[in-house]
């Protein structure tokens, strides 16, 4: 949109423009128009409505007519204001960052100096304080100018000019790019109809508000040149003061400017001169006028003009240079942009957060942010040669105060949205690693094994132990194993997939608690096959765990494959067994941190949120999205996985998470294939931080580059050490006795079974399977000959059965118990054992009427035929 046009000078000649003399049917019009604003003046004064028209071509019943059908009342509206984004320090609000269209800090009537007042009052309207909104004098000179040819001005009061100007204002308040260029016309349009609306308007307005208010309005809404709206801002710019503290000299120098802007406005050298001269026009009226003393005008008629440009540095990119805060800044913007309160569309609410003169104090720590970027440039350069080396590391608020909070967001390029200064400075992103696609452009990163808690929760929701026993080693599993009821058939497939264990040193049986805190893939994989792989998953979705990204993983990274998810929808995560123990989906850090947030509380989870408070331009309080709590999970579940991951901080494979002020940590470490990302995910009881390492793009490994794949190893202790100083930490709750108890189960007695079957029956129940090769048994050869434990023993929920197989090598041997020695003798040889020795229970000798106390092997035992058998008799 075009400034307003300018105004000429009234009575003095200021160098800047000059009348164009009228032709002589201009002239003739112009008289009968004064005819006209004559009659129509009388009629007005007589109907007792103020002094009003200046009018052309128009029959004076015409006019009153039209004039009376005009709207009277005009409501000033609000004013464009700059939004303000703003920490918290302690007490104190610091600002990081203003965005505006309009550059306007409104200030009261104490807040201006009076030389700017009376300044305004002088050039554009001086019997303001007189007339009631239409200054007749002035319509009288505007209709001799008409007559003479010549444009002398006056017709528009101060009072008209602010309706004006609010006029405009209102046209800038329309969304629709033509409706509000339509609506600008409409105000700015030099016609009879717009000159009564005006007219008609001030009225409205002298009868509703003082003469003072209508002059501080006047000052607070007037253009200054570019996006300089009202005197304080135009004194911050130009002259790197306030309106308060203006100088005489300053005060013209600035109202001077409200003339013709880009004419006028001192920040182009060219432009000094001309301002002078209407500068000193102003002071000139202001003496005439008896504003100002003779000695205050020379010493300000003799003050050269000497700017002090000072630009209202604006946008995120200010944030990061003064704070490190430029993606924190800007996923304030985009967390406001898709925020329905502030519109229905996001261009709707960009149009508002740039003209709603919002006070916005975020959530953010500056002393957890400091630690962050500190402990980040310490260890990930912004860019490294052979990789596209990302960091990201943000820290949510746990627990009953505030939770949900967004406190502190960090990574290893810094911000600039500006695309020049991108292509110079490749150092520079405008892409958040930290959050969903949709308030920053990151597609979200590969979570790998912090995604097992996931499972782990799961797993005591089903109400399982972290002691339960598990086979933990590195194998092939049968698709269908997996129960899935959610899918076609029950079960995930019926196919076969391999995995392995990046730490094989942990091999057979442990407990789930083992498996979590050294991170053995197997040991989840066996976890999942007693559970089902769509529950699970409907824990992870409870937890808010999502993709980043609405994409395909095959559009939004060329690199990954493409897996569908169930319901095609790519925020859903990928409905497979790999999942649960080394995720492959691309998710955001923000996401991983809320969700480990829940395991530090009671289960609830809670979205994250950037924003305190938010407050208007009236000091009233704006509303906005806060944070959204859920329950995620039961309490009980909740703390039997923070007990497992607090474990794994002490004695597991995250012990570099360990409070330097002791505060109780849980976290779990993650990798995924061939040390592409790297990540550490935990929390205390009052902070949950997520911080990851890795490929922005791409499948290079982080080995070789230096510690890089240690590098979350020192970011996240820096940022969660400050957190643990400022917000402290309890003990996490104690978990239900069923999470720590070791489920006891009985062994199937599959003696005499087939080994397929044995097995089965053994899995079913819980077990985990070794075949233990042949042993000498009587049971026919080739099948299953006992088990180690025994069947019918009560051991651990999951042991590692071992299954021998008969080689028929055996035979049971008798039980001749209570028969006579010679009846024993030939049953065993009936049953192929000839070899004997005979021994008496007491004294005296074994005869064959004695009888048989018992064997040796026992009978019913299995032995070789070749074995000699002992048999005691009963001697007395």
């Amino acid at each position: 949109m075009t400034p307003q046009s300018p105004k000429s000078s009234k009575g003095r000649t200021t160098g800047v423009r000059t009348a164009r003399p009228r032709t002589a049917g201009g002239a003739l019009g112009g008289f009968i128009g004064a005819v006209v604003m004559s009659v129509v003046a009388g009629i007005l004064i007589t109907a007792a409505v103020t002094p009003v028209v200046a009018l052309s071509g128009m029959a004076a019943n015409s006019a009153i007519s039209i004039f009376n059908e005009l709207p009277d009342h005009l409501n000033p509206g609000q004013l464009a204001q700059p939004s303000t984004i703003y920490a918290k320090k302690g007490d104190k609000k610091v600002e990081v960052a203003t965005f505006y269209s309009q550059d306007r800090k409104m200030v009261e009537w104490n807040d201006i100096s009076q030389y700017v007042k009376d300044a305004a009052v002088a050039v554009e309207d001086p019997r303001f304080y007189t007339h009631g909104g239409v200054d007749l004098r002035g319509v009288g000179r505007a209709a001799l100018g008409q007559v003479s040819g010549m444009d002398t001005g006056g017709a528009s009061t101060i009072t008209m000019q602010y309706v004006r100007n609010v006029l405009v204002e209102e046209s800038r308040w329309i969304l629709d790019e033509k409706e509000s260029e339509a609506a600008f016309k409409d105000a700015t349009r030099e016609d009879v109809d717009r000159k009564l609306k005006e007219m008609r308007y001030a009225i409205s307005v002298e009868k509703e508000y003082s003469k003072d208010e209508i002059l501080l309005g006047y000052l607070n809404i007037a253009l200054f040149g570019r996006q300089v709206y009202g005197i304080e801002a135009a004194a911050n710019y130009y002259y790197n003061t306030t309106a308060k503290d203006l100088t005489l000299s300053q005060a013209a120098s600035l109202i001077a400017i409200v003339n013709w802007p880009s004419e006028l406005q001192i920040d182009i050298e060219e432009n000094i001169e001309k301002n002078q001269l209407r500068r000193d026009d102003i002071l000139g009226r202001m003496l005439d006028q008896k504003r100002i003393t003779q000695a205050e005008y020379d010493k300000a008629v003799s003050t050269e003009i000497k700017p002090d440009i000072t630009p209202h540095e604006t946008g995120c990119a200010v944030a990061e240079s003064k704070r490190g805060l430029g993606h924190f800044c800007n996923y304030v913007q985009l967390y406001i942009m898709q925020d329905p309160s502030f519109g229905n569309t996001p261009e709707e609410r960009y149009f508002n957060f740039l003209r709603g003169g919002y006070d916005i104090t975020t959530t953010v720590d500056l002393d957890i942010q400091k630690a962050g970027l500190e402990a980040v440039k310490s260890v990930v350069p912004p860019r490294m040669d052979g990789l596209n080396v990302g960091a990201a590391s943000v820290s949510v608020k746990v627990g009953r105060d505030g939770a949900g909070e967004v406190l502190a967001m960090v990574q290893n390029r810094p911000f600039n949205e500006d695309p020049e200064f991108l292509k110079k400075n490749k150092d520079y992103t405008s892409i958040n690693y930290n959050t969903d696609y949709e308030y920053g452009g990151s597609g979200g990163f590969q979570v790998g094994s912090t995604f097992k808690p996931v499972t782990l929760a799961e797993w005591l929701r089903q109400g399982k132990s972290v002691r339960d026993i598990v086979n933990v080693n590195s194998r092939t599993v049968e698709e269908s194993s997996i129960r899935a009821s959610c899918l076609p058939g029950g079960v995930y497939g019926y196919g076969s997939f391999t995995f392995t264990n990046d730490n094989e040193g942990t091999r057979g049986n442990q407990s789930v608690l083992t498996a979590i805190a050294r991170s053995v893939n197997g040991g989840l994989v066996s976890m999942q096959q007693g559970m089902d792989l769509c529950d699970t998953f409907e824990t992870a979705e409870k937890l808010g765990i999502h993709r980043a990204s609405d994409l395909p993983a095959s559009e939004s990274d060329p690199d990954v494959p493409f897996v569908p998810t169930l319901n095609g929808d790519f925020r859903d995560l990928s409905m497979v067994p790999s999942n649960v123990y080394g995720g492959i989906d691309e998710i955001a850090p923000i996401t991983m941190a809320a969700a480990y947030g829940a395991f530090a509380s009671d289960g609830t989870v809670c979205t994250p949120v950037p924003i305190k408070s938010i407050t208007g331009p009236d000091g009233e309080d704006v509303p906005f999205t806060k944070s959204k709590c859920s329950s995620a999970l039961s309490p009980d579940v909740a703390a039997g996985v923070a007990y497992a991951l607090q474990y794994t901080v002490e004695n597991g494979l995250a012990t570099h998470a360990r409070s330097a002020a002791g505060i109780p940590h849980l976290a779990k470490t993650g990798t995924t294939d061939d040390v592409v990302d790297n990540w550490t995910v935990g929390a205390s009881t009052e902070v949950a931080t997520a911080t990851w390492v890795g490929n922005v793009k791409g499948k290079v490994s982080t080995q070789g580059f230096g510690n890089l794949m240690y590098a979350d190893q020192t970011i996240w202790p820096a940022m969660m050490n400050v957190a643990d100083q400022k917000y402290g930490g309890e003990a996490f709750p104690e978990p239900a006795s069923s999470a720590l108890q070791q489920t006891m189960a009985n062994v199937p007695d599959v003696r005499g079974r087939s080994y397929e079957e044995a097995e089965r029956l053994l899995v079913s129940a819980g077990f985990t399977v070794s075949n233990g090769g042949t042993q000498d048994s009587s049971v026919a050869e080739g099948q299953v000959a006992g088990t180690n434990p025994e069947g019918g023993s009560s051991v651990a929920a999951g042991s590692g059965i071992t299954v021998y197989i008969s080689n028929a090598s055996m035979t049971a041997l008798p039980d001749v118990a209570g028969q006579t020695l010679r009846d024993a003798a030939a049953t065993m040889r009936s049953a192929g054992f000839t070899s004997f020795t005979f021994a008496c229970s007491g004294e005296g000798t074994p005869r064959s009427i004695h009888e048989v106390v018992s064997t040796n092997p026992s009978g019913g035992s299995d032995a070789k035929r070749s074995n000699r058998v002992t048999l005691t008799v009963d001697c007395s």
